[in-house]
């Protein structure tokens, strides 16, 4: 084989009509196994080099407690998911609205959301706002808290994906007699949404990672467990590697189907 044919195998000319060109599966398996190869040797030199003696019996002997906080990040994330979703695309609607008044709060929302930590939200909203709403359920206090933080990314995104569709295209909507939700669902969101997927997708994937922060008001996720397995048995690495894959478990589905969706609504221009 030419060093020419060998280098054809792991590398692609740009192509002047498209941004990803496709490869058959073999290429595209040798280099992935490359990859993952090359990860693998940089992971296994490193801890190699710890002198640390794994522990993996006394972990497996809790795998109850890590199965039942990972499934209560599962539930987190899938309710704030949703009410996230629903308040950036009030939040978006509300920043393109007539009024004033929306405007203008909308605007201050953002604003202080995207401008402070996580951190900092969730400690306030459960030991100021949460006690003077006489709100105990530290489940609820947590999911709404990170659905406001949450719901700030997605607006600003759905915001930019609708003010990216042309002014043509709504003025045509105008004169072929469309009203202004007529306009939005049928010429606004379907374009919208090719252009946002990627963004929201990164979005949601952090606010499965930032459900770990949960745990400074004791909601017994998958972090909180994780800290307590580790802080009696003293096994870090074990319980942090175990923390790291089932974090992964759950942001590769949603990187992989926006992906998907994606390539599905793409179309040329």
């Amino acid at each position: 084989m030419t060093p020419q044919k060998i280098l054809h195998w792991f590398w692609l000319e740009p192509h002047p009509a498209q941004a990803e060109r496709r490869v058959s599966w073999p290429v595209a398996l040798l280099n992935w196994a490359l990859a993952f190869l090359l990860l693998g040797a940089v992971c296994a030199f490193s801890f190699s080099q710890l002198r640390y003696r794994w522990d993996w019996q006394t972990i497996g002997s809790y795998q109850g407690f890590f199965w039942r906080g990972w499934w209560h990040t599962v539930g987190i994330s899938l309710v704030s998911l949703v009410f996230s979703l629903l308040i950036g695309l009030l939040t978006a609607l509300a920043r393109r609205s007539g009024w004033l008044v929306l405007r203008a709060l909308s605007r201050l929302y953002v604003e202080v959301i995207r401008g402070t930590p996580l951190l900092v939200q969730i400690s306030f909203a459960f030991y100021v706002v949460a006690d003077a709403f006489r709100i105990e359920n530290r489940f609820v206090a947590g999911v709404v808290t990170l659905s406001v933080f949450t719901g700030a990314f997605v607006g600003e995104t759905i915001r930019g994906g609708i003010e990216s569709i042309g002014a043509s295209q709504l003025d045509s909507a105008k004169a072929i007699g469309l009203t202004r939700r007529q306009t939005y669902l049928y010429v606004i969101f379907p374009q919208a949404i090719r252009v946002i997927l990627p963004s929201l997708a990164g979005i949601f994937a952090n606010l499965i990672k930032d459900s770990s922060l949960l745990s400074i008001i004791s909601i017994e996720d998958f972090t909180w467990n994780a800290q307590q397995v580790a802080a009696l048995t003293f096994n870090h690495f074990e319980c942090y590697l175990v923390l790291a894959g089932g974090y992964l478990v759950l942001t590769l589905p949603i990187t992989l189907g926006a992906q998907y969706l994606e390539r599905r609504t793409k179309y040329e221009t």
